[in-house]
């Protein structure tokens, strides 16, 4: 029987707005204790999260997972801490190439629940936005709604 599709959905919305997504990538998560138990109760938040290579190994750094609230004390997480993200050997030597030579950076954009119950981070390659390109967005977003109001 198939598991039903999980409503959980912590997004970067800052990302976007600061960031232009070039290519993007599901990446599993190592989480430890009960952050699993945390991010399915949605509180999770990766306001500030971005990933980096430190020894041909991809983490993501900012991404913050709240301790879970029936958790006792000595088995709870660090909040804070860095998450491994697995993928394949392929796509992270692609990526550690593209950060390399391109300056580009690697932004997380949500965390879901896959279908299969495990963790997932989506991770895009992206290019910083200069301050016209951020004025424009919001001109293309502003014009959007203008013509959805009719």
């Amino acid at each position: 029987m198939p598991k039903a599709k999980s409503r959980i959905q912590i997004n970067n919305k800052k990302a976007s707005f600061d960031y232009e997504f070039l290519e993007t990538y599901d990446a599993g998560i190592v989480l430890v204790g009960t952050e699993i138990k945390s991010i399915r109760a949605g509180r999770a938040s990766l306001q500030d999260a971005y990933c980096y290579f430190s020894g041909g190994e991809l983490y993501v750094k900012g991404m913050n997972i709240s301790s879970y609230f029936w958790a006792s004390a000595w088995s709870g997480h660090e909040p804070s801490r860095d998450r491994k993200l697995l993928l394949t050997k392929r796509e992270l030597r692609h990526l550690g190439q593209a950060v390399k030579t391109k300056g580009l950076t690697i932004v997380a954009i949500r965390a879901f629940i896959a279908e299969n119950g495990y963790a997932k981070l989506h991770i895009a390659l992206a290019k910083g936005k200069k301050e016209y390109d951020k004025r424009d967005t919001i001109r293309k977003k502003d014009l959007r709604r203008e013509m959805e109001r009719g």
